[in-house]
């Protein structure tokens, strides 16, 4: 929840600037969705994405404040972000049965694949479930839930992302080895599903991905990209983010 009309111009106008530098590479952006207009207009055109920050698991109706899949689609969004950490751990996820939780990101995994919008589902372990070792435990249950909800075939048109929060705000990354190792582990999981949607599908670290710590975790073998939070609001941050990605590539 930041910017401003004002301050997203400037930013926007930051990366495009030196959006030619990493041109070879697929970078969208999510804004608060109040600012979805402003950023389609500066966007369109220009070969960056745009999505939003969360979507409605229901197609319309009495939800007041919530936001639904046709309504991203009028404002041309690519892409959805579901299941962040912030909205399980800060909003009313946070009172809800773990399973029940899991069973509402399944659905608007669902709803975002019937409106043609590409969903970025964020697993990751909380602070206590990783000092326990619960990491491939955690991952596992909201992985099966969404195979067992949509089926495996719906991971063909998704991007997960490993959202580990106990290194979210906190200047913490993990290793760019324990990250490989979680990101080997989501894919060998989908293999056991279907072999060439594991070997296709896009799994992306967001974890504190810094301008230097990103090169490194985007080298490994299973690392396909990076969902990235605080380093997005300022735009040489972002742009030297990007253009670790484009090493990827060499």
């Amino acid at each position: 929840m930041n910017g401003s009309s004002e301050s997203n111009k400037a930013l926007l106008e930051g990366i495009l600037a030196k959006a030619d530098t990493f041109s070879d590479i697929e970078v969208a952006l999510f804004p608060p969705s109040v600012y979805l207009q402003q950023v389609q207009s500066a966007l369109t055109g220009t070969g960056l994405g745009w999505g939003t920050q969360n979507l409605s698991q229901f197609e319309k109706g009495a939800y007041t404040g919530e936001i639904s899949a046709s309504m991203l689609v009028d404002f041309g969004c690519q892409y959805v972000l579901i299941g962040h950490s912030e909205r399980r751990c800060l909003y009313a996820e946070l009172d809800l049965d773990q399973c029940l939780l899991d069973r509402i990101i399944a659905e608007k995994y669902e709803m975002a694949v019937r409106a043609g919008i590409t969903p970025i589902i964020c697993i990751g372990e909380s602070p206590d479930e990783h000092a326990v070792g619960r990491t491939e435990e955690v991952v596992l249950r909201l992985l099966d839930t969404v195979i067992a909800h949509q089926g495996v075939e719906g991971l063909a048109h998704t991007v997960l992302a490993y959202e580990p929060v106990w290194a979210i705000g906190t200047g913490r990354s993990a290793t760019p080895e324990w990250a490989q190792d979680v990101h080997s582990f989501m894919r060998q999981r989908v293999a056991k599903h279907d072999k060439e949607i594991a070997k296709n599908i896009r799994i992306l670290y967001g974890g504190s991905i810094k301008g230097n710590n990103a090169a490194p975790l985007f080298l490994q073998p299973d690392i396909d990209g990076g969902l990235v939070g605080g380093g997005s609001l300022d735009a040489d941050e972002f742009v030297k983010i990007c253009q670790a990605a484009v090493l990827k590539l060499g």
